[in-house]
């Protein structure tokens, strides 16, 4: 894929945390000139070692033509970065505020034409598109941690974002390798992060309650349900159980037991105590592991998976 085929051929990104600069690599690589900008004193030299960083992997899932970190270029400022801009990922910092601003500032600096995609995980688009003077194009695109990874990508509109912008942002996420989903509704955290929120909770909670360690846990996602999930999701999966008569027949037969669990799911809050559980069972779970090797086989395996997810054209 190349940037020609997006009809983008330089992109802007605002702001080069975590996010950012995972962006700033997966851009870099489907060959796009990339200009970057943040106002933390360290900001480019965080950005340039989270690009050395991941080059490695991305050239292993295989670069675009033209692909070069050569093409990053660090603005401190935000005028001169979104200058020329054909397309904007903002990732500012999770304040509203902070949101308001950035989106003006940028808005003031592109073309009419020039969508603004924000990675908000938890903040509403319709809460600062306002702030443009062409709230029409601004928009969620919230990624999966890292983004130059991770394919999903979130796309919502606020109550101005038009109908055209969400059409061109699939297109275009779609077009540089990601797997974008629509979301027809606003809500707090999206869709991929309540559903993480809702299993974290049970999660918390069954190590409160003293019914499993955090090593079990973690146990009974990798080496149960989240193989599966990772290949289809929920519903295809709870469809597949059913046999010939796929999720009705599970509805039908497991439903009520079904909502009883759901009525018997626990509720906690973060107190220090449910914090400390947490901590002390991760780091028992890591006494005999390398952190360093558990991350790089996270990633030979993630790559494994995706390349051969990539040839499977029956699943979702």
């Amino acid at each position: 894929m190349s940037a020609i085929d997006t009809g983008v051929d330089r992109i802007a990104v605002v702001g080069c945390g975590v996010i950012g600069a995972s962006w700033a690599a997966h851009y870099l690589a489907r060959g796009f000139d990339v200009a970057a900008t943040d106002p933390a004193p360290d900001a480019e030299k965080r950005l340039r070692e989270v690009v050395e960083r991941a080059w490695p992997v991305l050239e292993r899932i295989g670069l675009a033509d033209g692909a070069s970190k050569e093409r990053l270029r660090f603005e401190p400022d935000l005028a001169s970065a979104v200058k020329g801009a054909d397309f904007v990922q903002e990732n500012g910092p999770e304040r509203l505020n902070v949101k308001r601003d950035l989106i003006a500032r940028i808005d003031a600096g592109i073309r009419d034409d020039v969508l603004i995609a924000s990675s908000t995980s938890g903040i509403l688009i319709s809460e600062f598109q306002d702030a443009a003077l062409r709230p029409e194009r601004v928009l969620l695109g919230h990624p999966f941690n890292p983004p130059h990874l991770i394919p999903l990508v979130e796309v919502v509109g606020g109550k101005l974002t038009s109908p055209e912008a969400i059409d061109r942002a699939m297109r275009f996420y779609a077009a540089v390798g990601k797997k974008p989903i629509h979301i027809r509704r606003e809500m707090k955290g999206h869709v991929a992060n309540r559903l993480q929120a809702a299993l974290w909770r049970e999660a918390f909670y069954l190590v409160d309650q003293g019914v499993a360690t955090v090593a079990d846990i973690d146990a009974a996602i990798a080496h149960g349900p989240g193989l599966r999930w990772a290949l289809l999701g929920p519903f295809l999966n709870l469809h597949l159980s059913g046999g010939e008569g796929g999720i009705a027949h599970v509805i039908d037969h497991l439903g009520p037991p079904m909502e009883d669990w759901w009525r018997d799911l626990g509720d906690l809050t973060f107190t220090e105590a449910v914090k400390a559980e947490a901590v002390e069972g991760v780091d028992d779970e890591l006494k005999c592991r390398s952190l360093p090797a558990m991350i790089r086989q996270r990633d030979d395996v993630l790559l494994a998976l995706l390349a051969l997810k990539a040839k499977a054209d029956q699943l979702p």
